[in-house]
């Protein structure tokens, strides 16, 4: 690899992250057009960047989760964000150890990634049938919740958009879905990232990926998606998340086209 290229990736990386038409699939789509085999590990070293965006964004909400976690105080409306955190992540942790390696193996391929393109782009249209009055989230809520983020591992449905529509369609207002999604993906990414690292530590250099290349990703994917994820924000606000789904069967009537003439 070169340089551009991993500028190119995390750029694909920041902006498809937040955006919900899914970061995975667009850098499985993108290393396959440049011709790339990157082990898994990269992708999710990308993804510190979008966590990093993630921290800083919710900045105020995690000291005051941190502060009710330290004070012991989980009666509170940041406390108990504590456990229903913990419950919306064990579905991903359960999905990740038992089918991780299944779902690497059927689903990276361009006709696949079209697929779960076609599922993503419908649950993103029908969200906007949530009716949004709910401004509680439950330990249901969190939980279905959760299951939607653990089917969101696979290349081409998005996490923040299943998670999101998910939670729309449960009928939580649109702050809340919007927080709890990205407040559910920090646990998620850490957690990904240490298991991989602990499997996959050498693979990085026998991809000859270095140090500059990596930090280069990493650095655009921080920049660019702070601003995207800005804008999956406005979209919420101004009730359009749904327009996304278009996108996502744009895209995957572009895949099926290029899978048929065998590109």
């Amino acid at each position: 690899m070169i340089p551009i290229e991993t500028i190119v990736l995390g750029f694909v990386q920041g902006v498809t992250e937040w955006i919900p038409v899914s970061s995975t699939g667009h850098l499985r789509i993108a290393e396959y057009f440049l011709g790339l085999e990157l082990p898994l590990f990269f992708d999710l070293i990308l993804h510190i960047g979008t966590l990093i965006v993630t921290l800083f964004f919710f900045r105020v909400d995690i000291k005051k989760i941190i502060y009710s976690v330290y004070k012991w105080e989980f009666k509170t409306e940041n406390g108990k964000m504590v456990p229903l955190i913990i419950i919306g992540t064990i579905p991903i942790a359960l999905i990740g150890l038992l089918f991780n390696n299944l779902i690497d193996l059927y689903f990276h391929d361009i006709s696949t990634i079209a697929i779960a393109y076609i599922f993503c782009g419908i649950m993103l249209f029908f969200s906007k049938y949530g009716n949004g009055k709910k401004n509680k989230l439950g330990y249901y809520e969190a939980l279905q919740i959760g299951i939607a983020q653990g089917v969101a591992i696979i290349p081409g449905i998005s996490r923040s958009g299943l998670t999101i529509a998910v939670a729309l369609l449960l009928g939580l207002k649109q702050e809340i879905s919007f927080k709890f999604s990205f407040l559910l993906s920090i646990p998620a990414i850490i957690g990904a990232f240490s298991y991989t690292f602990f499997n996959q530590r050498e693979a990085l250099n026998l991809a000859g990926l270095d140090i500059i290349e990596i930090s280069a990703g990493i650095i655009v994917s921080i920049i660019v998606g702070y601003f995207s994820l800005i804008i999956l924000k406005k979209s919420l606000i101004i009730k359009k998340f749904y327009l996304f789904a278009f996108y996502c069967w744009f895209l995957s009537i572009i895949l099926i086209l290029l899978t048929i003439i065998g590109f």
